[in-house]
């Protein structure tokens, strides 16, 4: 990793030199350095193994500089970057690159500021800061092996325990020879960044950390499988716990039944709640969704959007492990409420698609209401500059992006409760392959129920469901308006591919459509 102190001076070099350009009108310099440190999780109780495998670390390192040239034809935007090279040769090349890309853009108004009218939270300063593990950013190979077989170890320990197993198998020999299968990962990310601008030339530094687990636990002679999910802020808090409730899961879900096709009640678990986030409800709630015309909430600012939900992003939380203390436009991160009580309250969004709607003479159509009349419905929280391959990379432009994702209702259910309130229906643990159908404005989705789901019978968990045996199709408009309620209790989930959290309660609904997924015969 390169140290912050490198950053923070390459930083400081390369806006001297930019600004000293006389076709340079604006300029905004970012460098940072992201780490990827992982191990896949593969156990095996009858083929020989090696638990944890391919212990491996990655780092993406570099220096950006976006920068505004003056030209005959009016102002002309350009991104350069390199990659490792903080030297001023380094430097020079990713400003002759910007320069080479330049591009007029007849909507862009300026780089970030400093809000003109700050907020009383922004006027306090920065609220997060060192908020980081030391331990994650000086990480030794061997603290990531102990990390991985923690997790196998928990597995294990939960297998070796379960008395319904143990009854069958007779004995650890026999229990062992059941095709016992602990597959997934364990990940943790390092992340620096320095930056500043002609607008914000004080070069600002931001440094955080977190250890995630995604795990899959299988019963191969039953046919069982279950999941588990952990995420942490620091090392000391991983205890890995998601080994143990995959297996419990699997062991759970042996003897699975089918279930026919039919409207349900429906309790979704927090991965599914977090699925339905991420892929549909938080692309829906963009700046940029708004302005293309594409939200399934298009024109509803103010108005009722769901029965019993408040729904909210705070990046600037000390011990969540979204939390950031900058975005990557320079600009303090907090709270912004995007539903309260059911009502659409306000939008994620950059300094870029807040300039874009502020300036849209159709910005009342597509809102609802006139964003200069309510300034809170967009403030630039969430300019991130993220990749595909994960954390703030320094070759991309700021895109929306959120945080840590709350979810709250009005009455705080417990598990228990929730069961009581739907009676009879089923309880969905886990989805897979969640997408829009019809695009993302209407508001269509699919997706399939892949594991950790019961049915519900008298208010209890009667009996597991099979995996890949039913699909949702729905709206999710209308899951939103169907809340019968939610537990106050939630946990951390992060999505596939995703880089905001959500904090996912689960979550009842009424008349969910469950779609039976044809099975296979074999053939006599």
């Amino acid at each position: 990793m390169i140290q912050l102190t490198n950053l923070k001076a390459a930083v400081q070099r390369a806006l001297r030199l930019v600004t000293a350009m006389k076709d340079v009108r604006e300029a905004e310099v970012f460098a940072s350095t992201t780490g990827h440190h992982a191990c896949r999780l593969n156990y095996t109780s009858e083929i020989p193994c090696h638990g944890v495998e391919e212990p491996k670390s990655s780092e993406s390192s570099g220096i950006a500089i976006r920068a505004v040239f003056a030209g005959p034809d009016g102002p002309r935007i350009g991104l350069g970057s390199e990659a490792r090279d903080f030297s001023l040769n380094g430097i020079r090349h990713a400003i002759e690159k910007a320069r080479h890309a330049a591009v007029a853009d007849p909507d862009f108004v300026s780089l970030p500021a400093p809000a003109a009218q700050p907020s009383p939270s922004e006027r306090k300063g920065r609220p997060l800061t060192k908020y980081h593990d030391r331990a994650i950013m000086d990480l030794q190979d061997g603290a990531l092996v102990e990390a991985g077989w923690r997790v196998i170890q928990d597995a294990l320990k939960a297998f070796s325990g379960s008395e319904p197993l143990a009854k069958q198998a007779g004995s650890k020999d026999k229990l062992a020879s059941m095709g016992l299968i602990l597959s997934g990962d364990v990940s943790l990310i390092q992340q620096r960044i320095a930056l500043a601008s002609t607008r914000m030339p004080k070069v600002q530094t931001d440094e955080s950390t977190c250890v995630t687990s995604f795990v899959t636990a299988m019963v191969e002679r039953y046919q069982a499988k279950g999941s588990g999910y952990a995420a942490a802020t620091h090392l000391a808090k991983f205890k890995g716990d998601a080994g143990g409730e995959a297996a419990r899961n699997a062991m759970k879900a042996v003897g699975g039944q089918r279930l026919p096709t039919g409207t349900y009640n429906v309790i979704l678990g927090p991965q599914p709640v977090s699925d339905l986030m991420t892929n549909l409800i938080l692309p829906s709630l963009s700046a940029e969704a708004f302005y293309s015309c594409q939200s399934s909430f298009l024109g509803e600012m103010g108005r009722p959007v769901a029965s019993d939900l408040t729904l909210y992003d705070h990046g600037a939380l000390r011990g969540f492990v979204g939390s950031r203390g900058i975005t990557c436009e320079g600009l303090p991160t907090g709270r912004t409420d995007l539903i309260r009580r059911g009502v659409l309250q306000g939008l994620l969004s950059n300094h870029y698609q807040t300039q874009l709607l502020h300036r849209d003479p159709d910005a009342r159509d597509k809102l609802g209401l006139n964003p200069k009349d309510h300034p809170e419905v967009l403030t630039p929280r969430n300019g991130f500059r993220l990749s595909n391959r994960g954390g703030r990379q320094y070759d991309a432009l700021p895109s929306v992006a959120a945080t840590n994702v709350f979810i709250e209702g009005s009455v705080p259910h417990t598990t228990a409760t929730l069961l009581s309130l739907v009676n009879h229906g089923v309880y969905v643990g886990r989805i897979w392959y969640t997408y829009p159908m019809n695009g993302l404005r209407a508001g269509d989705f699919t997706c399939t129920v892949v594991g950790d789901s019961y049915l519900i019978r008298d208010g209890r968990l009667a009996a597991p469901l099979q995996s890949n045996t039913i699909r949702i199709t729905g709206n999710i408009r209308q899951v939103l308006q169907n809340i019968l309620g939610m537990t106050k209790q939630t946990r951390p989930i992060i999505g596939w591919g995703a880089d905001e959290v959500v904090y996912a309660p689960e979550i009842a609904v009424r008349g969910l459509h469950l779609t039976e997924i044809a099975q296979f015969m074999d053939s006599v």
